[in-house]
């Protein structure tokens, strides 16, 4: 509802111009979905939380508007701001926040430009050293690349002298992240399983389940079965500053809108919501994984994927060559 202030290269969401949304906004979104569930966690926030100045009252607003159960704090917090707020830590104590993760890309130019802003680096590091200071234990999220990999290794030698020095039970772990949203642009650069440092490899997430690309399209080659996306029990869907509305498991793209909540009736929304029936899913429905990877897989590739980010990876080439959703 207040945007973000980062321009993440990795950001599996998609970029959207930063637009604040009214006041009423929030009651409004609620009033559409209200009479047709019984229990929603209302959040205010898509990227960073807490970006905006009166964060206390604005989630004691999101705990007023959740129906029939509360909203979580997770493990997220806005670097921005912890480095420009004395209350910050302490508000995010004062809510039961025990953790917070940090996202790094690897040293000063390369953080500033993966975070699209100068200062990220340094901001990163401060709030490394405020969390300690404050009480709250930080955990460091590193993407790993073909471009980064030197630096994760010298920013898994940093946490070490931090943990000697500071705060030993700082966390740290190593991933190749998603290939939806921002990141998809990033498939060039992916990591190569056999590039990965072997000192990351102990703190390489999932290590012993990733897959090469060669080995995900090997799988994938004679499954006639079409893709699917079961909803489920429990729903979690993103509202853009626009209103449109999406589902919150792939990039906030023009294929997976499902419908607006100012020009659709809420009910035939909400239908779609419930049974799938979205031009993406559709579309999707009518294909194969076989299919899908003969034609956007590269079966030589040894960039590193979970089966399941690959899978998402083909679907998005897929829908990104098609006409428009109204057009499906």
């Amino acid at each position: 509802m207040n945007g973000c202030p980062n321009r993440c290269l990795h950001c599996w969401l998609g970029h959207m111009p930063n637009k604040r949304m009214g006041d009423c906004s929030d009651r409004f979104i609620m009033d559409c979905f209200s009479p047709f569930f019984r229990r929603i966690a209302f959040y205010s926030w898509l990227r960073e939380p807490d970006f905006c100045d009166d964060y206390v009252r604005r989630w004691e607003k999101d705990l007023a508007l959740s129906k029939g159960v509360k909203p979580k704090r997770f493990e997220l917090a806005s670097f921005w701001r912890i480095v420009r707020d004395d209350a910050y830590i302490p508000f995010l104590r004062s809510v039961g926040v025990k953790k917070v993760q940090l996202t790094l890309f690897g040293l000063k130019d390369t953080q500033d430009r993966y975070v699209g802003r100068s200062g990220a680096f340094e901001e990163v590091l401060g709030a490394t050293d405020r969390l300690i200071q404050g009480g709250v234990i930080p955990r460091w999220q590193c993407f790993i690349n073909e471009e980064n990999r030197d630096e994760i290794v010298e920013l898994l030698r940093l946490c070490g002298r931090i943990r000697r020095d500071s705060c030993p039970d700082l966390e740290l772990f190593v991933h190749e992240g998603t290939c939806d949203g921002e990141n998809r642009r990033l498939y060039p650069i992916r990591i190569q399983r056999q590039h990965v440092p072997a000192e990351v490899i102990p703190v390489y997430l999932n290590w012993s389940g990733l897959l090469t690309e060669k080995e995900c399209c090997g799988m994938l080659k004679d499954d006639l079965s079409a893709p699917a996306f079961p909803v489920g029990n429990e729903i979690t869907l993103n509202i853009s500053n626009e209103y449109d509305v999406y589902y919150n498991y792939t990039n906030m793209s023009a294929p997976w809108i499902i419908g607006n909540l100012k020009t659709d009736p809420p009910g035939e929304l909400v239908r779609r919501i419930v049974t799938g029936d979205t031009a993406a899913l559709r579309a999707v429905g009518k294909c194969t994984w076989s299919g899908l990877v003969d034609r956007f897989g590269d079966f030589s590739s040894d960039r590193v994927f979970s089966l399941e980010d690959y899978q998402m990876y083909l679907i998005n080439n897929y829908l990104e060559n098609l006409p428009a959703p109204g057009d499906l």
